[in-house]
């Protein structure tokens, strides 16, 4: 029996890549997210469709291209940025950072022509701007990475 993954690529994207960036300051190469699927109060869906024209395939390895884990635990942290971000009225006023990344785990390769499914469920109540997060990364129903995240959202100052 197969299992189904946790989310539907054909459902209508909540945030595209446009509406992504005006919630975070990250900007291509560095925007690792292309849409966000599904966004509630307990998780969040973000894709990231990886292609050949990546940046870092060129050095990452020239003859067989595998996404770097590092990358992959950032386009995470991104989708997680988002999550938290939802939790104010005014997103556009603070700033997500990253406080603790542990017992990532890299299960499989991720190569280009993989879609990255990010999933992100809250492990306890978002206190304080502090986000405890579990994160799972899938190439269709394989996961590929998965990981522990916290993260804190902080007000601009002008």
């Amino acid at each position: 029996m197969k299992k189904e993954p946790p989310f539907d690529l054909l459902k209508e994207p909540v945030y595209d890549v446009l509406q992504i960036q005006r919630i975070l300051p990250h900007r291509p190469p560095f925007l690792l997210i292309d849409r966000i699927l599904e966004l509630t109060d307990d998780y969040i869906v973000g894709l990231k469709n990886v292609t050949m024209n990546e940046h870092f395939f060129v050095g990452h390895f020239p003859k067989e291209p595998v996404m770097p884990g590092v990358l992959q635990v950032e386009a995470m942290a991104q989708t997680g940025g988002i999550f938290v971000l939802h939790s104010v009225p005014d997103p556009e006023n603070y700033s997500t950072y990253f406080l603790k990344i542990e017992d990532v785990k890299f299960r499989q390769k991720v190569v280009p022509g993989d879609t990255l499914i990010f999933t992100l469920e809250l492990t306890a109540p978002i206190r304080r701007g502090i986000c405890a997060m579990h994160g799972v990364a899938y190439v269709g129903n394989k996961i590929v990475t998965e990981g522990h995240l916290m993260a804190q959202i902080v007000k601009k100052t002008e």
